[in-house]
């Protein structure tokens, strides 16, 4: 069905997790609310941050491995691969993002002012991805076992994230370990002005978006520094 895919997949698993948490576990986002349209939208809103992410990452090790041609036998710029996967995923995220604004109108009426701010919030994330998936693509050609840790990691984080369910349901006295994942700040921001209609932490996004500079730097010096030895290691 093509590119009918990047649809009803997302589509499909909101339906399980939504069943399963909101259904069986009988899971509210309010507490005392009822409406599982609600929890369907905010569970919705954390799994378009984390599919972005998890995406990119979960293909990064791979990426050099599946274009071995292009380490070889032609003068490629490698460092674009990690790019053109985040393009995937940035695709899949806005075909996400639609269905979204979608249900949001019918059930809900016109969306928050507050949702221009997306593009801000996801620059850092768009960096702090980037900066992994060039570290990983690199350590996927030396170590080939990277790929099946950070299919572990990545399930961990979906748990480890505040998708499910808020990160006030967290004690205060344990609060921290939710915000050492570097995806909670911005599950949380975006949540924030997708559906709440609150304005965005700007001294957050700042640190976070320095730090993801960082990062991006330093994941791009990385992969430039070990390219040399791919074509001896494949």
């Amino acid at each position: 069905m093509g590119i009918l895919w990047s649809l009803f997949n997302p589509i499909f698993m909101l339906g399980v997790y939504t069943f399963v948490f909101s259904g069986i576990f009988k899971a509210r986002w309010s507490p005392g609310g009822e409406s599982k349209s609600e929890f369907a939208l905010v569970l919705f809103v954390g799994l378009i941050v984390f599919n972005l992410f998890a995406e990119c990452v979960n293909r990064a090790p791979g990426l050099i491995l599946a274009n071995v041609n292009y380490v070889k036998k032609v003068v490629f710029p490698l460092e674009i691969l990690p790019w053109v996967s985040l393009g995937s995923a940035l695709f899949h995220g806005l075909i996400s993002l639609t269905v979204w604004l979608i249900a949001y109108v019918m059930l809900f009426g016109v969306p928050h002012a507050t949702v221009f701010f997306l593009p801000l919030i996801l620059l850092p994330l768009v960096l702090f991805t980037m900066g992994i998936s060039w570290g990983l693509a690199s350590l996927g050609v030396y170590l080939r076992d990277v790929s099946q840790f950070i299919g572990v990691v990545t399930t961990a984080l979906l748990f480890a994230s505040p998708i499910f369910y808020p990160a006030a349901a967290l004690g205060e006295k344990y609060r921290f370990l939710l915000f050492i994942n570097p995806l909670t700040p911005v599950i949380e921001q975006v949540r924030d002005v997708m559906y709440w209609g609150n304005r965005p932490d700007f001294l957050l996004l700042t640190i976070y978006l320095l730090a993801s500079s960082v990062l991006a730097w330093l994941g791009f010096a990385w992969f430039q520094k070990t390219r040399k030895g791919f074509a001896d290691v494949l």
